[in-house]
C-alpha cells in the first residue's frame, strides 16, 4: 500500500465521528458492545458495525474475557496512524 492510500484509509476510517468517539473511549479502557452502545447513546448492532470497521482496519483488538469481548486500542497501529496523519498535515511535510 503507497503512502497515499494509506493515509486516505487512516482519513476515511476516522471520517465518523461516532468511530472517533469509540476510540477516545477505547484509549483510556478496554470496553466490551454494551459499554459502548450505553456511553455512546447508540445501539449495540451500531456499534459492532463501526467495531468491525475499526478491526479491519487493525486498530482495534478485541478480547474474550469469559463470555464477553473487550476491545482496546492497537498501540502499535495509533502509533503509526499518528505519524501518517502528522505527516500529511504537517506543512513542512
Amino acid at each position: 500500500m503507497s503512502d497515499t492510500e494509506k493515509a486516505a484509509r487512516v482519513f476515511k476510517v476516522l471520517s465518523v465521528e461516532t468511530r472517533v468517539r469509540m476510540i477516545e473511549l477505547l484509549k483510556r479502557r478496554s470496553l466490551c458492545v454494551k459499554a459502548l452502545a450505553k456511553t455512546l447513546n447508540i445501539t449495540p448492532a451500531a456499534v459492532s458495525q463501526h467495531l468491525r470497521v475499526l478491526r479491519d482496519a487493525d486498530l482495534v483488538i478485541a478480547d474474550k474475557q469469559g463470555y464477553f469481548v473487550h476491545y482496546r486500542v492497537n498501540e502499535n497501529t495509533l502509533a503509526d496512524w499518528s505519524q501518517t496523519a502528522k505527516r500529511i498535515l504537517d506543512k513542512d511535510g
